[in-house]
């Protein structure tokens, strides 16, 4: 089979004369997936990009060819390339929410790209977009037509990026991390809706990913790649169970696996929950009054130990994060959280945040907790100068060089630089510092891993589990990556649209799920793997 496209002997630099792709090659085939996996900073993005010449200004390549149709897209004038954009080459981005206009409803952005590539009246792009709409499989697209991308959820947000993507039925599909920031389930959707599409215009596909399962159920061909060079390609069955290259063996083992350390028998509760509810007030009308409540949590029961892991799990909207708020007394809630035997609702604001350096959370998104105006030397002094005053700077920076020491960072490095200056996981591992140095007894994680890379993310996950065993901390854990969960947890609570829908042992709901949600879950998860 002849490709439809073919990079050869690609190089990328950025201005300053420091190479990011050296000599890649790779081809695209119609009606195939041809995925592109390594780390973040690998170089995948930028060869991805570099097809349509959308390179950032400082970036530019300096050899190698790309042949589409017999031309060398790498000659061609601007002019000339912004007629194949969109219209015989289209990119799906990692970030819908960033790559669709916050200004423009989802009628306009659709339309616009039929408007710059055919020639359509007013009501042929109406009727299209609604075409395009019912392809991607989003309900009720005539309502959706009015609405802007921050109406819209994750999900709903990524298909319309897809609908504006085939919208003129393009040759090529560039996929830059379309399902990593997605529930499980919403990821199965997407893929088999990328299926569908391949099959139904034999679209050529070019999936960039860091997750190895989701490639494994997805591609024809696979192509390895680390620090800017392909180190190993060939049919994705082939690659996956019989890896030549340490590299790709090392990524193929870097899914989370193992459980957790079992708990001693008389270990003390460090968190009791019960019957806790969380209702947002809607507001209508002109003078805003409130009318109804939005029940974000409905009757949730908790009980962790210390040194034990509870793990929340569920679709975005369940109520995991807004629980995980209630905890650290950022919402008002119903019902009794009683951490370290005291009743959050019974401390006065001077007692709660004596209480809060017992509990600390570790957010997502480490480039967006952490200041970028500050120090990691400053960022974890911050918490140190307002829980613990009475302490001397000596004091102070002998607890945070033993933090970043139980980290695995050197102090004298670190502690110097700013977060902008670290990868992703060494931010991460700055944000779990700064809670850690504050010696608390439990710590909630909202999705701390869901930005990583997979070897990144398996590295941080046993830095928790040694710190969880050395210090007999306790996690409230929350993610909707369960191959994540299975292996930190020791109780799992379910939970879908505010309601908690099974509770119990980790293994046990892995093994033989009630609910029929759970069931779904599972199932996503096994396919999608």
């Amino acid at each position: 089979m002849k490709p439809i496209l073919e990079l050869l002997n690609v190089s990328i630099v950025v201005k300053n004369g420091h190479k990011i792709v050296d000599n890649l090659s790779l081809s695209l085939y119609r009606g195939k997936v041809t995925a592109l996996v390594g780390e973040s900073g690998s170089g995948k993005s930028l060869t991805a990009l570099s097809i349509p010449q959308l390179l950032p200004p400082a970036i530019e390549i300096s050899g190698g060819e790309c042949i589409f149709n017999g031309q060398d897209l790498y000659k061609l004038s601007e002019k000339q390339i912004r007629y194949l954009r969109g219209k015989n080459i289209s990119v799906v981005f990692q970030e819908p929410m960033t790559a669709l206009n916050p200004l423009h409803t989802i009628e306009k952005q659709i339309g616009e790209v039929l408007d710059l590539h055919q020639d359509y009246s007013a009501e042929q792009i109406k009727q299209r977009t609604l075409e395009l709409l019912t392809e991607v499989e989003i309900s009720q697209p005539e309502k959706k037509l009015k609405c802007y991308p921050h109406e819209l959820s994750g999900g709903q947000r990524q298909r319309v990026m897809i609908a504006i993507a085939i919208a003129n039925n393009p040759d090529i599909l560039i996929l830059d991390e379309p399902t990593t920031a997605l529930d499980v389930t919403v990821q199965a959707q997407i893929l088999q809706l990328l299926k569908q599409i391949r099959q139904k215009f034999n679209t050529a596909m070019l999936l960039i990913s860091h997750d190895l399962d989701m490639v494994a159920h997805s591609a024809d061909t696979i192509y390895v790649m680390n620090k800017g060079e392909i180190i190993e390609h060939g049919p994705v069955g082939d690659v996956m169970n019989n890896p030549q290259h340490p590299y790709t063996q090392y990524l193929i083992d870097a899914v989370p696996k193992g459980r957790p350390q079992e708990i001693s028998a008389g270990a003390s509760m460090m968190v009791a929950a019960k019957d806790v509810a969380v209702k947002y007030p809607v507001r209508t009308g002109f003078f805003k009054r409130i009318t109804s409540h939005v029940c974000a949590v409905n009757g949730l029961n908790l009980n962790l130990r210390q040194g034990e892991t509870v793990g929340i799990v569920g679709e975005s909207g369940s109520g995991k994060s807004t629980f995980a708020n209630a905890i650290l007394k950022l919402v008002d809630y119903q019902g009794d959280i009683i951490v370290l035997s005291d009743n959050l609702n019974d401390l006065s604001r001077l007692e709660l945040r004596e209480k809060r350096k017992q509990f600390q959370p570790i957010f997502q998104d480490p480039y967006a907790s952490l200041s970028p105006r500050m120090t990691v030397k400053k960022i974890l002094l911050e918490g140190l100068n307002l829980h613990y005053p009475n302490l001397s700077q000596d004091e102070k920076m002998s607890l945070i060089k033993e933090t970043l020491i139980d980290m695995s960072m050197d102090p004298e490095i670190t502690l110097i630089k700013y977060p902008h200056e670290f990868s992703g996981g060494q931010r991460q591992r700055i944000a779990i510092a700064r809670a850690l140095v504050l010696k608390p007894k439990l710590l909630i994680l909202d999705e701390p891993t869901s930005a990583l890379d997979r070897t990144v993310q398996k590295q941080v996950l046993d830095t928790l589990k040694e710190l969880q065993e050395k210090y007999r901390l306790s996690y409230i854990f929350i993610s909707h990556d369960l191959a994540v969960i299975r292996s930190v947890s020791h109780q799992l609570i379910v939970m879908k649209s505010g309601n908690v829908v099974e509770a119990g042992e980790t293994e046990s709901i892995f093994q033989n799920p009630k609910d029929e949600y759970t069931k779904k879950l599972l199932k996503s998860a096994i396919e999608y793997s």
